[in-house]
């Protein structure tokens, strides 16, 4: 049977200590890492929503996405995957599922910030239609204290 890829899900509060978790390897060593606490308290804010992803039915969640959208604008907050299921599609689906809800929601264009450092990440919002739109000077904190600029992407999403 062929592989029927990402298995994604809407999670939910309930879900903030998985979502930390994913967070923390996501950015393990680089940033600080959201506590479950700061998801739970993410998500109480009106039209915010948080996707797992796992690289299969049946297989542990191994990617978070956080975003809103409010007010015909939206926010993607943040978005981890697991070092050992990295360039397994996750990042990509949950994309493409972020960009499917704003619009469900009304949201014209989505927002994100990324270290101008994150190659990776910069080159995968890059293939999934986001454009750089801005800088943010030393916005980005690191564990030893220095700052990187931060890109600002926007995504037209409609």
């Amino acid at each position: 049977m062929p592989d029927a890829g990402p298995a994604l899900r809407q999670a939910g509060p309930q879900d903030g200590d998985l979502a930390a978790s994913l967070h923390h390897a996501g950015f393990a060593g680089r940033e600080r890492s959201w506590s479950a606490r700061e998801f739970e308290a993410l998500l109480e804010i009106p039209g915010s929503f948080l996707l797992l992803a796992a690289p299969g039915s049946g297989a542990p969640d191994a990617a978070v996405l956080l975003g809103r959208a409010q007010g015909g604008e939206a926010e993607l907050l943040t978005l981890a995957t697991a070092p050992t299921a990295r360039r397994a599609g996750l990042g990509r689906a949950l994309l493409a599922r972020f960009a499917a809800e704003i619009e469900k929601r009304g949201a014209d264009a989505a927002f994100l910030e990324v270290a101008e450092d994150n190659a990776a990440a910069r080159a995968l919002y890059a293939d999934a239609g986001w454009i750089a739109v801005g800088r943010r000077k030393a916005y980005v904190k690191r564990l030893d204290g220095s700052r990187v600029d931060a890109i600002v992407m926007r995504l037209a999403a409609r």
